[in-house]
């Protein structure tokens, strides 16, 4: 089935978080023909990537304001896309529809990403939206299965790729990152709780200090989404600010699950990737080696 065919018509809901990926699927749907309504997040979306747009911005928790904005605007479907730090539930100001859900934010927050935002799809669907992936809406900022720039990743990057892929699949049942650095064989760095620039900085960190020896232009960061992952929320991306860490990490390239990453200004990732003489490249997922 289509994306077309799953979605519904009226206009879309984009729950908008940090980076530039939001504005990326607003301005894709929006090409497509239909009308978006931007809710981004305080913390979170930068407010001058969104001042010359109609914006009704939300604290993390006023989740009845957004269900009365978003059905006043005539809003049934919803994304959610951005980066977002997961925030401690004090962190949270609810709103009075927040604070009857509280039981159950709570009892979501004991768990993984993955428990966390399965739950706050159930709450959202009860109360008569249908959330669906960015890719549903947007499917052209899709990774292709192909290498993106003028860099080809050489034989033994594909060995380095193709452990990655197996170590991720091996790590997804702990609902832990979507990424891993390989280099020569070897896992140099896991992504957790500080996301994929973090820990691409600590691989550059690892560099500097020594504790990684090999030369400058070895190793691949490779990134999938995890296994039984609910594909209509935190899908893995990647944009130019990715492809400056790894350069910053003195890796040969970059390797990304095809048609189940999202790619954010792919033009200039190109440019940037291009520049820094590293490769990019989308590729298909085998069994586990």
């Amino acid at each position: 089935m289509s994306a077309e065919a799953r979605t519904e018509p009226g206009p879309l809901a984009l729950i908008c978080g940090g980076g530039s990926l939001p504005l990326a699927v607003a301005d894709s749907v929006a090409a497509r023909g239909r009308e978006v309504v931007l809710f981004p997040l305080h913390g979170a979306a930068k407010p001058a990537d969104f001042a010359a747009r109609p914006s009704r911005w939300l604290h993390v928790g006023q989740f009845g304001k957004f269900v009365r904005l978003a059905r006043a605007a005539g809003c049934r479907e919803v994304v959610l896309i951005g980066s977002l730090a997961r925030p401690a539930v004090w962190q949270i100001r609810p709103d009075w529809r927040t604070l009857r859900l509280m039981p159950r934010i709570v009892a979501a927050f004991r768990g993984g990403d993955d428990h966390l935002l399965s739950g706050i799809a159930r709450i959202m669907e009860e109360h008569g939206f249908r959330l669906v992936g960015a890719h549903e809406v947007a499917p052209q900022i899709l990774t292709p299965a192909s290498v993106l720039g003028a860099v080809q990743p050489a034989p033994s990057d594909r060995d380095d790729i193709a452990l990655g892929l197996d170590f991720l699949r091996a790590s997804a049942a702990f609902d832990v990152g979507q990424a891993v650095v390989v280099a020569d064989r070897h896992v140099l760095a896991v992504e957790a709780a500080e996301g994929t620039d973090e820990m691409l900085a600590r691989v550059a960190q690892l560099r500097a200090s020594g504790r990684v020896r090999m030369a400058a232009g070895r190793g691949v960061m490779v990134k999938a989404p995890k296994q039984g992952q609910d594909r209509r929320f935190d899908l893995p991306a990647i944009g130019p600010h990715t492809v400056e860490g790894a350069a910053r990490a003195g890796l040969a390239g970059i390797a990304i699950a095809a048609g189940e990453t999202l790619l954010a200004e792919p033009a200039r990732l190109v440019s940037v990737a291009d520049r820094a003489g590293i490769f990019v490249v989308g590729v298909t997922a085998g069994p586990v080696a």
